[in-house]
């Protein structure tokens, strides 16, 4: 692995997060690079009063979740170092994708044009705060490899004896 080498992704559990993830673990593979999956929470996940600390458990439930879905398991072939900040996402990513050398990987996410105006944009906020590169990912990026992959005839990437996939997750907390 080349020092210092990281793919970031930011995984929210959304199909294009999911798309950034098959994307990103693809990208680390490829670059011999450190996989950093961030996933950001805040209060205003917050709709039931729960304590804090039952937010972060959530968070990292969450990432354990898409990994079980994409993968059946944390991929077993490259190193992860998994992040789970208390902060909002587009703050969070940027700060994990703080090296020139990083990649950060980004669903793109679709949102209704009031959350757009009132919470702006991910991918903008990242690419003006990101010292690497940022590559946006669509859900439909995902969907034609899959469907790509069903006609071949080969296994699907998320099914049990895909070369990425470990029943034990493979990182540290």
């Amino acid at each position: 692995m080349i020092e210092g080498v990281r793919v970031i992704v930011g995984v929210s559990g959304s199909l294009s997060s999911l798309a950034a993830v098959y994307r990103a673990v693809e990208e680390a593979g490829r670059r011999n690079a450190i996989l950093v999956p961030v996933i950001a929470w805040s209060e205003a996940d917050n709709k039931q009063l729960r304590p804090l600390s039952e937010l972060q458990h959530t968070a990292h439930k969450r990432l354990d979740t898409v990994f079980e879905q994409a993968f059946d398991g944390y991929p077993n072939d490259i190193v992860i170092h998994p992040l789970v900040v208390h902060s909002e996402p587009g703050r969070a990513l940027a700060a994990a994708a703080d090296r020139p050398t990083d990649l950060l990987v980004l669903g793109s996410g679709h949102h209704g044009r009031l959350q757009h105006v009132l919470q702006g944009s991910v991918a903008r906020y990242c690419r003006t705060h990101a010292a690497g590169e940022v590559l946006v990912v669509s859900p439909s990026e995902l969907l034609e490899s899959l469907e790509l992959t069903a006609r071949s005839g080969a296994p699907m990437p998320f099914l049990a004896g895909h070369k990425w996939a470990s029943r034990h997750p493979a990182h540290a907390s």
